[in-house]
């Protein structure tokens, strides 16, 4: 990672250089996915009740608040990462506080470089705190 940002993330020269908003925009796709996938493993509920539960996992609000309750388990690489997410400019915050919305787009940030790094076992480590943790908020 090249700490001086430049505005880009050069993801090992191989897959070419992405913004943080770029960067986000995969990492949003990576989130939902996943949440979208843990809820389904739970067992059969209907769909009404996946889309309730996946509501609550997958808005600015509570992504913040789970990467507040991650912060002393991420390196300082994954650190630098929500803060280039978090610091982007752009994107503007419907319906959540402009903090939250900063801190959500930080979270998608680090899991779209670590998805294009191909670094799914350290997602699905990741994925499996937030879940767990947003699960007991219910």
């Amino acid at each position: 990672i090249d700490h001086g940002w430049q505005g880009r993330y050069d993801v090992e020269g191989k897959l070419g250089s992405y913004n943080a908003l770029e960067l986000a925009y995969i990492g949003d796709a990576v989130y939902e996915l996943l949440i979208r996938k843990a809820l389904l493993g739970r067992g059969s509920r209907q769909m009404v009740e996946h889309n309730r539960q996946a509501f609550a996992m997958v808005n600015a609000a509570a992504q913040a608040r789970a990467v507040q309750y991650l912060s002393d388990q991420l390196t300082t690489e994954e650190l630098d990462l929500i803060r280039y997410g978090r610091n982007a400019k752009g994107g503007s915050a419907k319906s959540a506080s402009l903090g939250d919305y900063r801190l959500a787009t930080g979270l998608e940030c680090l899991l779209g470089a670590l998805y294009l790094e191909d670094e799914f076992d350290r997602i699905e480590q990741l994925m499996e705190l937030i879940i767990d943790y947003l699960s007991k908020e219910e």
